[in-house]
């Protein structure tokens, strides 16, 4: 199955009027400073202190298989979505067969030396945002939850 790509107003009426769920693939951090309203967040990647560097989440497709069913609708975002493209490719892989990645993201993606806005995001746009995490949508009870516990 492939995946779809949409626009972050396209992507807010498929989760308000058509219930699609809005995965956060931005690390817990970012999740945490401001978030798509009702996101909830398995991060792609962790920073690791000790490196201080980003590495790769090896839970991310266990924590995704346990809380959300094969056929659920999905839209995949991170800051400007590169991270979102790739987890929503590894999705589709994995057997998903409603997988939309987020363009533009969080925060929307720029001309690295122009400057100019090359995809509108999610803030920017001025769709609703959430610093709080969603009920039931933080990373500690979604892998909870997907281990069972």
């Amino acid at each position: 199955m492939s995946v779809k790509h949409v626009g972050v107003k396209d992507a807010h009426t498929l989760q308000t009027e058509e219930g699609y769920t809005y995965i956060d693939v931005r690390a817990t951090s970012e999740y945490d400073q401001g978030h798509p309203a009702g996101a909830v967040n398995v991060p792609l990647l962790h920073f690791d202190p000790a490196t201080r560097q980003m590495q790769p989440n090896l839970d991310f497709l266990a924590v995704v298989k346990g809380t959300q069913p094969s056929d659920a609708k999905l839209l995949i975002g991170c800051q400007m979505g590169g991270r979102s493209a790739r987890a929503a490719e590894m999705l589709a892989a994995a057997g998903y067969t409603d997988v939309s990645n987020v363009l533009g993201g969080f925060g929307g993606a720029r001309d690295q030396f122009t400057g100019q806005v090359m995809q509108e995001g999610w803030a920017p746009a001025g769709l609703p945002v959430e610093t709080a995490a969603t009920p039931g949508g933080s990373y500690d009870e979604l892998r909870a939850k997907a281990r069972g516990e």
